[in-house]
Formats: structure tokens, C-alpha cells, sequence
């Protein structure tokens, strides 16, 4: 297997491909057209210096996913509005300067608040609901133990559960479609639906691997010993940048790396891939492609195999 470098995410009805500074989303439209709208995303800092530091560079690529996955979601959806005439009309009257300066206003706050929700369900609420135990259990070791239970336990409710929303069962569905695709040609097949039909949905790149290593990684800052409570959740808030760097650093690896000890411990992220990945049909498949040639020469990639 070699790496290709492209990595991409499902969007509604979507996949959105990025290959160095370009990307690509191709969407279904609701008359059956593929759509695909091929940019530049150059992210926070282009200083290619400082964006290969290790662990920075992962802190980085994590917002700047964020803010991308986001803007590219949103994108996606505006084919699906049930009053969409009304909404260009609208954004007509609007000049594109202002539209833009609006759209960044709305992408931070978005972000802003995933952000904040994803540490106050997944970080503050664990951490409090283990001080219940406190009454029963003094060992410090003990607490941390059942905090990282319960967060686990947070994270795998919370992944189960909007899997079985229908809309979001045909995310993973395209979610299936981008792994495929890359697998396919990381493989050495030509890019075409019979051979990613046959290739894996799941893959160690993934970002739910690295969400899952966030959350394993995080039971490492629980070892935090303050006296307030405050105190300790913001040492935790400020060691957040460390953890998602070093979960980064090992993702980068594992998607570059056939060790048998790389693997093994890829496989709990490949696991729960089984829930956040589907099987996607011929037309999703299509989609990806699109999305993948839009960004990315494969056939000179197979080439230099």
C-alpha cells in the first residue's frame, strides 16, 4: 500500500475530497446531477515551516478540518433547501463581499460553539459526573479510571445513537464511499465503481480513529492532581491542543505505516468505524469519484507504484 496523501469526509448526499491545498465536494443534486465545486483552502498559517512541526501541525489540522468539514456540510445542504429559490434571491440582494464577510461570521460561531459543546458533553461532564464516586472511592488512580469509563461510555452512546437517524445513515454511507475510494487506489486499483465497490470502508486515516484517540490519550491528563476542581478542568482545557497533536501524529503514521504493532493498535479506531461507516450503493460510489479525480491524479499515481 502506498500513501496517497488525500483524505477527505462525507457531506449531505456528498464526499468532500483534499489533496495538499485544493479540495473538491461533489454532491448528488436532487435531480440526480453531480455536482462539483473544486477550491483552494490554504488554512491558518501557510508558513510550511511551522505547519511541520509535529504535534503543531496536528493542533492545527484539527481546526482547520473543523472549519472545513463545516463550510463544506453547509455547502452541501444549500441543494436540500426546501425553500432554496427564496434563500438565492436573497443572497443576490446581498454583494458578495458582504456574503462572504457574513459566511465567516457564521462558520466561526458554528465552530466556536461545536467546540465548546464537544468539551463540556466529552471532557467537563464525565469529569464531574466521576466525583459522584468520590463518596465511596479515595484512590485517585480509581476515579480516573471510572472518568474515562464514563467518557468512553459518552462517546459510544453518543456515536450509536445518531446512527440510527435515516439521515445520517446515508452520511456514513458516503462516508463508506470516501473510504473506499482511497483504499482503492492506495491498493494500486484503477478508480472505477467495481473496484472501489470491492475495496474496504474502513481505513486507519480516519477522523474517527483520531477522535477515539483523543479520548483515550485524554484518560492520560486525568492523572492531574489540584486541589480545585476549577483549577484541574483548566489544566485539562490547556493540555487539549497537546492531546489532539499527539493523536494526530499517530493517525499520520498509521496511514503510512504497515507494522504490526502500528496496526494492532490501529484496530479500535477500525472498529468503530463498523458504526460510522456503511456500505455505500453504485451512485454514492460515483459521487466519490468525482470528488477524488477533482483533486487528485490517480492514474499518475499508479503509475509511479
Amino acid at each position: 500500500m502506498k500513501y496517497s496523501g488525500i483524505g477527505g469526509q462525507a457531506v449531505l448526499e456528498g464526499v468532500m475530497m483534499k489533496n495538499k491545498e485544493k479540495y473538491a465536494v461533489a454532491v448528488r443534486k436532487p435531480d440526480g446531477e453531480i455536482t462539483v465545486d473544486t477550491k483552494e483552502y490554504y488554512g491558518l498559517i501557510k508558513n510550511k515551516t511551522l505547519r511541520n512541526i509535529p504535534i503543531l501541525r496536528g493542533v492545527l489540522s484539527f481546526v482547520e478540518s473543523l472549519a472545513l468539514g463545516i463550510s463544506t456540510l453547509t455547502y452541501s445542504a444549500s441543494f436540500f433547501e426546501e425553500d432554496e429559490e427564496d434563500t438565492k434571491a436573497k443572497k443576490k440582494e446581498l454583494s458578495k463581499e458582504a456574503a462572504a464577510k457574513k459566511e465567516k461570521a457564521e462558520m466561526g460561531i458554528t465552530v466556536a460553539f461545536s467546540f465548546v459543546l464537544a468539551i463540556g458533553i466529552f471532557m467537563i461532564l464525565p469529569y464531574y459526573l466521576s466525583l459522584i464516586f468520590q463518596k465511596f472511592i479515595t484512590s485517585h488512580v480509581v476515579l480516573a479510571l471510572i472518568e474515562g469509563v464514563i467518557r468512553m461510555m459518552i462517546f459510544l452512546a453518543y456515536i450509536a445513537s445518531i446512527s440510527l437517524m435515516k439521515d445520517i445513515q446515508r452520511v456514513f454511507m458516503y462516508h463508506g464511499a470516501e473510504h473506499k475510494c482511497i483504499n482503492c487506489i492506495e491498493h494500486g486499483m484503477e478508480l472505477k465503481v467495481e473496484n472501489v465497490r470491492k475495496s474496504s470502508r474502513l481505513h486507519k486515516r480516519c477522523g474517527t480513529s483520531f477522535l477515539l484517540f483523543v479520548m483515550i490519550i485524554m484518560g492520560f491528563n486525568q492523572g492531574i492532581d489540584v486541589k480545585s476542581r476549577i483549577l484541574k478542568v483548566v489544566l485539562r482545557l490547556l493540555l487539549i491542543p497537546v492531546i489532539a497533536g499527539v493523536s494526530y501524529e499517530f493517525i499520520r503514521l498509521a496511514g503510512k505505516s504497515d507494522n504490526p504493532v502500528v496496526n494492532f493498535l490501529s484496530k479500535p479506531g477500525l472498529w468503530l468505524q463498523r458504526l460510522t461507516t456503511r456500505e455505500p450503493d453504485d451512485s454514492m460510489i460515483e459521487v466519490g469519484i468525482a470528488s477524488v479525480e477533482a483533486v487528485f491524479d490517480w492514474k499518475k499515481y499508479l503509475s509511479e507504484m
